[in-house]
């Protein structure tokens, strides 16, 4: 038998019960790390193994990450990091704070290609190594050196490949193929070290003897060889002669803490920047391949790389190794509407694009405009309050999505790390804040 409610207490109206007189206690404050036990839902667990980001916004515990280490745990189902947020909200600051705080704790750090010169002053601070191309200078890497690898024909057909699919701006057929491993073939018959002026020479003079194997003339390995030989003559005896067409200038350190490979003298070209982001990663990767330390490789500007579907089909196969390499891969956006250069929804370009977020276990998400918010909780797995919490975020202050926890962090800048990693401090005529 249930008790009735003593009279006056409950009242019943319409189908629903009304509370009676309120309760006459005093209100209690108390620190949100202290409510956390009552309310735990509202926060995340802690997170502090790794480098220190800066304080959780809503427990305010010290917020750290190691993808290697919550890798291990399981935290993770791989290693890679994609970081969006509109421009001046902090990103570069934290992606280099990122870097040199890696440095400090064993980690390297490999950035393939800084279009921007921004870079240079962050590998120079952890006694990196610097690597700058074009705009008059003499250092000159020969992308077919590849080191550590049993048969290097392989990755240096793949590359030559790229480098032609990328100046013809289109896939190669067949033909094209055939033409160009013969080539290669052919010029590692003669010699160990291989060039891109070698290659080109060989594609204007086909070897008879393997021709006929084939069971083609020469005439018409010639002819196959046609546009492939004006795509390569451009890295030859075009704009970007002298950068990739002869043996490397530079013998870099495996162990270096961090290499950079400095684009801004190529000026605003995106094919240069294409090209010299996969002949330079190439190189970069036959330099470093007998390194075993865990390394950061760092996609600044990423939205430029977008544009190009060679590339992002090498960005793509570096992903899907990043675990076997000891490799976490951090790509930086604007928004994720960049990844529309690729090509439109639906197309295999866009699903290359779209690869490479999947493959990407945490989402940093910086603030973003209102009318963003709906595809990033589509592609990244957003809940409603976290979609909602995206335009109003401060500067500095970032979104922290991971497959079984999400953090709002406030990245928070040493004082000596200010001058080195603040983009835009002549921007302002007051002193740098300490957060980025």
């Amino acid at each position: 038998m249930i008790p009735r409610a003593p009279a006056g207490r409950f009242r019943r109206t319409t189908g629903r019960y009304a509370a009676g007189p309120r309760l006459r206690l005093p209100a209690h404050r108390a620190s949100s790390a202290t409510l956390a036990g009552a309310y735990p839902f509202l926060a995340a667990d802690r997170c502090d193994v790794g480098i220190p980001i800066g304080p959780d916004a809503l427990t305010g515990t010290p917020f750290a990450f190691d993808p290697w280490a919550l890798y291990r745990s399981d935290e993770l189902t791989n290693p890679n990091v994609v970081l969006s947020g509109v421009i001046g909200q902090g990103k570069s600051s934290l992606a280099k704070s990122i870097a040199m705080r890696s440095v400090a704790a064993g980690r390297s750090v490999y950035v393939p290609g800084d279009p921007k010169g921004e870079w240079a002053v962050v590998a120079e601070a952890v006694g990196g190594t610097v690597l700058r191309l074009g705009g008059g200078g003499a250092t000159r890497l020969n992308p077919l050196d590849v080191a550590g690898t049993a048969d290097p024909h392989g990755p240096r057909t793949r590359l030559l490949a790229a480098v032609a699919a990328l100046t013809l701006h289109r896939e190669l057929g067949a033909p094209e193929q055939g033409c160009l491993d013969a080539a290669l073939t052919l010029v590692e018959s003669r010699t160990a070290a291989p060039t891109i002026a070698d290659v080109l020479t060989a594609l204007a003079a086909p070897d008879e003897r393997a021709a006929t194997i084939d069971g083609i003339s020469v005439v018409d390995r010639q002819h196959d060889g046609r546009d492939l030989a004006h795509g390569l003559r451009r890295l030859v005896r075009g704009d970007l002669a002298g950068l990739f067409d002869g043996p490397s200038t530079t013998i870099l350190r495996p162990d270096a803490p961090m290499v950079v490979l400095d684009l801004s003298g190529l000026g605003s070209d995106d094919d240069a920047l294409a090209l010299a982001m996969t002949c330079g990663s190439a190189w970069l990767e036959g330099a470093l391949v007998a390194s075993q330390a865990k390394r950061w490789v760092i996609y600044d500007e990423a939205w430029r790389l977008m544009r190009s579907v060679p590339l992002v089909r090498r960005m793509q196969a570096q992903w899907k190794l990043s675990r076997a390499y000891g490799i976490a891969n951090l790509m930086i956006l604007h928004r994720l509407s960049d990844l529309d250069a690729v090509g439109p929804v639906g197309s295999a370009a866009r699903a290359l694009a779209d690869g490479l977020l999947a493959d990407c276990s945490t989402r940093v998400i910086y603030r973003q405009e209102a009318d963003q918010l709906a595809g990033n909780a589509t592609a990244l797995g957003l809940t409603h309050p976290e979609r909602d919490l995206l335009p109003v975020l401060a500067r500095g202050t970032g979104l922290w999505k991971m497959p079984r926890r999400s953090n709002v962090v406030h990245h928070v800048l040493h004082p000596a790390e200010v001058p080195i990693v603040d983009t835009d401090g002549a921007m302002r005529e007051a002193p740098s804040p300490t957060r980025g």
